[in-house]
């Protein structure tokens, strides 16, 4: 890996280099326009690494790469931290001219140590975990990751005599029984290494989760029905202890417990109520409910000449819409027109025995006077001597 900055004399050039401990590193010393004039590379000490071509420093490690009259290259193999400084170009021209190279030394961190304050945590309780990089230079960072969220952590930077870096972190947060299972990782950041992290998964204890679950019968409970539940618990640890009761009321004196199940026969409306499961573990306990309502047996009925009418239980679906029976609607009618009918029979009859009598002007000798006047004093009083008539109406 290479940083490169350009350091300019008159007519001299080189460049400064960064480069992780162990790999090679190569300085170039470039003259622009010589005019023959010496090229020689010293190192931090002043002390001459290449003549020309010549090597007077007795370190293998340096070998020439280049030689002419515009550039002396020479590399370093197996760069150590000791290697770090200021590498000098010099061109004996009139007047010298000196250009310098600056070579930096990353040394990566060993490997990421992680710890954990507790083993095995309870859902609910925090934790702590402590990740450390030793030995790096310059000191990495370090970033924190659970599962697919990323934590905040808190870090110490602490540097040695050697001019190397420890850094520590530290993260804390409350844990879930969601988190069981779950990595934690310690990644680390830092320009001389890539992929470097270490990882702990999580242990952490939570109480039980219950759910009862109907066996048998499917749908509905009747009168004379057996009921089967089971009872599923899972925890961690596992659940230790599994009870069954009823809410507010003894269980049944013939139901049978085996284990995680709960068996009644011949079902009876006096068994309606609550029924509950209960796990426990070392962190705690739960439950589940299920609420028994035992349904009338069903009867048996003629098979209908038309097409049936659907029914529903009354708990199982109150506000359905009712059908309207028109068989009963003719029925009513026909009782109503009936009771009419025998109504006017029976005023007729009673109107036919009770006759009307009226006596008209005839009736009172009126015809028989000879004039008016006669005719009225025999409507007066003299219709005893005349023939009575009379009307009938009914």
């Amino acid at each position: 890996m290479y940083v490169l900055s350009v350091v300019e004399g008159q007519n001299l050039a080189t460049d400064n280099v960064t480069v992780i401990e162990g790999e090679s590193a190569t300085i170039s010393c470039r003259v622009k326009n010589n005019d023959d004039s010496v090229i020689q590379l010293l190192n931090p000490n002043r002390q001459t690494i290449y003549f020309r071509d010549l090597r007077p420093l007795k370190d293998s490690r340096f070998q020439l790469v280049n030689f002419s009259e515009n550039e002396l290259r020479v590399s370093l193999s197996n760069v150590s931290l000791s290697d770090e400084g200021r590498y000098v170009c010099q061109l004996y021209s009139d007047p010298p001219q000196e250009a310098y190279a600056d070579i930096t030394v990353l040394v990566p961190p060993g490997s990421p140590i992680i710890e954990s304050r507790d083993d095995v945590v309870s859902e609910g309780n925090e934790t702590e975990l402590t990740c450390t990089a030793i030995g790096s230079k310059p000191a990495a960072s370090i970033r924190w990751m659970k599962g697919e969220e990323e934590l905040t952590g808190e870090a110490t930077v602490e540097e040695t005599y050697d001019r190397m870096f420890t850094v520590t972190s530290r993260v804390r947060f409350s844990v879930t029984k969601d988190d069981d299972g779950v990595p934690v990782d310690c990644i680390i950041d830092h320009p001389a290494a890539k992929d470097l992290l270490a990882q702990r998964h999580l242990e952490v204890l939570y109480k039980p989760e219950v759910k009862i679950v109907v066996t048998y019968p499917e749908g509905l409970t009747r009168e004379g029905d057996n009921l089967d539940l089971s009872c599923i618990a899972e925890g961690k640890p596992h659940p230790n202890q599994i009870n069954w009761l009823r809410v507010d009321e003894d269980v049944p004196p013939h139901a049978v417990v085996t284990g995680s199940d709960l068996y009644i026969e011949n079902l009876n409306k006096s068994y309606n109520g609550t029924y509950r499961c209960v796990a426990s573990n070392s962190i705690g306990e739960a439950y589940d409910d299920y609420i028994l309502y035992v349904y009338d047996a069903p009867t048996t009925s003629p098979t209908p000449t038309t097409n049936p009418v659907n029914t529903q239980d009354s708990r199982a679906g109150e506000g359905a819409p009712q059908k309207i029976d028109h068989a009963v609607i003719g029925g009513v009618v026909a009782v109503v027109m009936f009771a009419i009918l025998c109504a006017l029979i029976v005023l007729g009859r009673y109107f036919a025995r009770h006759k009307g009598t009226y006596f008209t002007h005839e009736a009172k000798g009126a015809d028989d006077a000879a004039d008016a006047d006669t005719a009225i004093i025999n409507a007066e009083g003299g219709h005893n001597n005349t023939d009575e008539k009379k009307e009938y109406y009914i």
